[in-house]
Order: C-alpha cells, then sequence, then structure tokens
C-alpha cells in the first residue's frame, strides 16, 4: 500500500494527488490511521515538485496529533525551510499548515514564531510579498494562542 499511495500522490495527474491528500488529511484528522506512513510523507517534504511538497505538508500538519513518538523533533527543520519556498504558493501553503502543527503540538509553537520573524521574503515579487508576510503575521498570531494553553 505504501509504494501506491506514494506513487498516486506524486503523480502527474494534480487532480487525483490533490483529492488523495486532502482524503488523507481529513482522516487524519480524525485517526492515527496514516500516521504510520508519516516519514514516507515526511520524504516528500524535498520533492522537486512544489505541489507535492504542498500535499506533504498538508498529510504531516493533519497528522500532528498522533506523534506521540517525536518524529516531528526531525522533520521540522525541513518544514520550517518551506516557509520561504522557492515557489510562493508554497510558501503560503507551509505556513498555513505550520498553524496547525502548532496548534496540535503548542510546544513548537516559538520554535515556529521564531522561523515565521526570520524568514528572508525578499526574492519573492513585490505581487507575493505582502500576501506573505499578511499570511506571517496571522500565522503569528495564531500561534500565540499557544503559549496560553
Amino acid at each position: 500500500m505504501r509504494e501506491d499511495v506514494i506513487a498516486k500522490l506524486t503523480a502527474k495527474d494534480d487532480a487525483s494527488a490533490c483529492a488523495l491528500a486532502e482524503q488523507i488529511a481529513t482522516e487524519s484528522r480524525e485517526s492515527d490511521r496514516w500516521y504510520a506512513h508519516f516519514d514516507d510523507f515526511a520524504a516528500l517534504l524535498n520533492h522537486p515538485k512544489s505541489y507535492v511538497r504542498n500535499r506533504a505538508m498538508h498529510i504531516l500538519a493533519a497528522n500532528a496529533r498522533w506523534d506521540a513518538e517525536g518524529r516531528f523533533d526531525a522533520v521540522l527543520p525541513d518544514f520550517l525551510a518551506h516557509i520561504a519556498d522557492e515557489k510562493p504558493i508554497t510558501a503560503r501553503q507551509c505556513i498555513r499548515a505550520l498553524v496547525q502543527l502548532g496548534r496540535a503540538k503548542p510546544r513548537y509553537a516559538p520554535q515556529i514564531r521564531a522561523a515565521l520573524r526570520c524568514a528572508d521574503l525578499s526574492k519573492y515579487a513585490d505581487s507575493m510579498r505582502p500576501l506573505i508576510e499578511r499570511d506571517i503575521a496571522e500565522a503569528e498570531a495564531l500561534l500565540s494562542d499557544c503559549d496560553r494553553t
């Protein structure tokens, strides 16, 4: 099953792959069924295709609540690197996923907020930079609530 799921998530048919990723993320919010494949999803964080990276972040964030083993400790640096991904849409997806991660695992919130504050957004076009800056500000505000839980 593992190879089949990864093949489908990385397939050229982006519509089907996106639908599968959404299904996995939705199921992951309800049960730990997909957590057993955490390492496989984490390996996709550095996939050459930005759509695949987006899917991986979405799925991983949905599985954060089941991470009793601390697997996120190892992948968090790779995850945080996508705050300033080469593709601005992937950066935006990462920021949204980090909010979900921080809420599921409040102990990561300070590290996530620090990475958001330090992100170098200078490479983005003037049309995208304000959107990413707004996403970061919203994420920091949402994650500040994690300190009170």
